[in-house]
């Protein structure tokens, strides 16, 4: 698996098919906060911010799940994207998220939230449009928007 962009016919990055398989995955905690999809977003900025974020990425940056995760934690993304350009390091940029973030993130809300975005009724008829586009209508272990995250990027085979 490659660390830089690639393109994959039909993949859940339908814009240009590029994939960014060095992302990680939506389901990996923030050491710091214990949110998920926390360090996906952060690794999104920093590609952003160097003009590496594929246009199939650009799409939907600070929108979908990174726009849920900021109106969860009742932040604009463009906080956060400050946030990682002035942040000198990892600890720096730890400081200024929590200083922006609220005291109580409600962790657990968030993050059973982001596992179970398309289980709703509405939900998996999103997600079954997204798997048909993709040719994967099939897969039955992809059960959530973070599953077909995973599966477009290579980490569900």
């Amino acid at each position: 698996m490659s660390d830089t962009p690639s393109t994959r016919p039909n993949g859940f990055s339908e814009a240009t098919g590029e994939i960014c398989y060095d992302l990680p995955s939506a389901y990996i905690p923030d050491p710091s906060t214990g949110l998920l999809y926390l360090p996906r977003f952060i690794a999104k900025i920093r590609k952003h911010l160097r003009g590496e974020l594929p246009k199939s990425y650009q799409r939907n940056f600070c929108k979908g799940f990174d726009r849920f995760l900021c109106l969860h934690l009742s932040v604009d993304p463009e906080q956060v994207i400050t946030c990682v350009k002035e942040a000198t390091d990892e600890a720096d940029l730890d400081a200024r998220l929590l200083k922006l973030f609220p005291t109580d993130r409600r962790v657990h809300v968030w993050n059973r939230e982001l596992v179970q975005k398309g289980m709703s009724e509405m939900g998996r008829e999103a997600l079954n449009d997204a798997k048909r586009k993709m040719g994967a209508l099939d897969r039955t272990d992809v059960l959530s928007f973070a599953d077909m995250i995973d599966f477009d990027e290579g980490r569900i085979p």
